[in-house]
């Protein structure tokens, strides 16, 4: 299974992504025969080697025409173009993802709503050429899953469509909210909204590099030079590596009781936790001193995410102290592979014990996006999706 790692050591923005995909291998001429199809116009992509503090690298650059840089775009007007090209896989829904997820951000700062916004600079062709370019990468690329590692926040003030910012972007705040940051050391802004929304948006998860066999690596360079650090994000791509040792580990088990809390608080914090990188989340209704109904929020974490969730859980519920307990795991040795079914592409996780398949679910995601966009049942689609696994698994022998 193809794994993408996102490693942004000196921060992430849309032209650094699409300038690393393309120093991994992605082919720049497939890469703008898809985004020509897009009916936008008054730019072209200038791909260059540079050197970033003795790091070679790949500079991608959206170079505009004079009119192109006061196109003031909304978000339907965005979701129109990508809808009319002809771009790979899931790029236009992954791209329409990224958009929308940047427009609620933006939304939420400026006490509007999505369709209301108009994205400034992030709605420019080059944020368009960008967004629309790293789908299409990874979609080239045959990625099946991208990680990323904690995104830099950075320090200082931006000057934005509405003026002077303060270091990170309000949008970028509001877009991380729940999910782990980093501090790389360098001034100025290090993650930008394009950025982080997709990021955001594509990455499952945010932590350290998961057990991989890396195939390549790559390299893309931001506009400045950086004061410490090469101005780069790193992409790593492999093969995700299932092994024995890897069907049993030890986490953190974090549990918090709520006796004063709402319905709808205890839902938003179970959803804030994950976020933040939990393995698991499940609530336990209990009864508490004096009689009182109450519940246990409880949840997994690794060593590198345990402080993230932690923090979370005291910021979104009025508990007064969380408790900590180092537990041992069994557990399957897990992949995901790809089906086809009448409704689209269905991913399924796949769980082995000593090289042997034990069980095999549809990711629920999937399933309910293909039933919600065709209109069916979800328990039709992922009937689907079991009958599609099945055939391969008679297919491959069984194996």
């Amino acid at each position: 299974m193809s794994l993408i790692y996102v490693d942004a050591f000196a921060g992430a923005s849309g032209d650094m992504l699409l300038g690393a995909l393309l120093d991994a291998g992605l082919d720049a001429d497939a890469l703008r025969r898809h985004l020509a199809t897009l009916p936008v116009s008054g730019y072209r992509i200038d791909v260059r080697r540079e050197v970033r503090h003795g790091l070679a690298a790949t500079r991608a650059e959206v170079v505009l025409e004079h009119e192109a840089h006061h196109h003031r775009r909304g978000l339907r007007d965005v979701e129109k173009i990508l809808a009319a090209g002809d771009l790979p896989g899931r790029a236009a829904e992954q791209a329409r993802a990224v958009f929308r997820r940047l427009a609620e951000a933006e939304a939420a700062v400026h006490g509007s709503t999505p369709e209301e916004v108009h994205f400034h600079e992030v709605g420019a062709v080059d944020a368009i050429v960008d967004i629309a370019g790293v789908c299409t990468g990874l979609a080239l690329l045959g990625a099946d899953r991208l990680v990323s590692s904690p995104l830099p926040m950075g320090s200082g003030y931006v000057h934005a469509g509405h003026g002077r910012l303060p270091v990170p972007a309000p949008a970028v705040v509001e877009l991380m909210a729940g999910r782990p940051t980093s501090d790389c050391g360098e001034p100025g802004e290090r993650t930008t909204p394009t950025g982080a929304a997709i990021l955001v948006t594509l990455a499952e998860a945010f932590g350290p590099m998961p057990p991989m066999v890396p195939k390549a690596v790559g390299y893309g360079a931001g506009a400045r030079k950086g004061e410490h650090l090469p101005n780069c994000l790193r992409v790593i791509i492999g093969e995700e590596r299932a092994t024995p040792e890897a069907e049993a580990d030890a986490v953190w088990l974090l549990e918090a009781n709520l006796d004063d809390a709402t319905g709808e608080t205890i839902g938003a914090a179970a959803e804030a936790v994950l976020a933040a990188g939990a393995l698991d989340v499940w609530l336990v209704p209990v009864t508490m001193k004096k009689g009182r109904p109450g519940v246990v929020l409880a949840c997994l974490a690794d060593d590198a995410g345990s402080q993230a969730v932690e923090a979370v859980i005291f910021r979104e519920t009025t508990t007064f102290g969380v408790r900590r307990q180092r537990v041992e795991r069994a557990k399957l040795a897990r992949e995901h592979v790809t089906v086809e079914t009448a409704f689209g592409t269905v991913r399924v996780k796949v769980g082995r014990r000593g090289g042997a398949v034990v069980t095999a679910s549809p990711e629920y995601d999937d399933c309910l996006r293909l039933a919600r966009d065709g209109g069916a049942a979800l328990r039709d689609v992922v009937e689907a999706a079991r009958a599609a696994w099945r055939a391969r698994q008679a297919g491959e022998g069984g194996a």
